[in-house]
């Protein structure tokens, strides 16, 4: 009968050590969960356009749609006058620029290219240490 009782106790007292360190396991995981929370890494920076880009104030759609439309459209027709007009006027009055979306689509990925080199040039100089 004591062997019983004192395996009994045995086993109740492993019982509450397992959940002692399963508790302290829960509290450490949780503690590293919070500290993962607080680490600044470059893809957790908050962005703000006014900061890269000049925005006037009140009109700040108009400003996003000329960034979005105007800017590969002259970027496209830009390269068509230096890569295939080669720098002549009277060769690129020749190309039909009123195919609006080609001269948009062919400054869309110029400018697309050159934004993800910038981006690439940002990641690289990053250090998460200045912030």
């Amino acid at each position: 009968m004591d062997e019983i009782d004192e395996k009994l106790v045995e086993n109740k007292s492993m019982f509450y050590y397992n959940q002692m360190i399963e508790r302290d396991r829960k509290e450490q995981m949780s503690k590293s969960a919070k500290r993962k929370k607080h680490f600044n890494s470059f893809a957790s920076q908050k962005i703000d356009f006014k900061e890269y880009l000049y925005i006037p104030g009140g009109i700040e759609y108009f400003a996003y749609l000329f960034y979005l439309v105007g800017v590969p459209y002259i970027t496209g027709a830009i390269f068509l006058f230096f890569a295939i007009a080669g720098g002549d006027i009277s060769n690129f009055k020749l190309i039909n620029l009123n195919a609006f979306f080609i001269v948009w689509a062919i400054g869309y990925e110029i400018s697309a290219t050159l934004l993800l080199l910038y981006i690439v040039s940002l990641y690289i100089r990053y250090d998460a240490n200045e912030i």
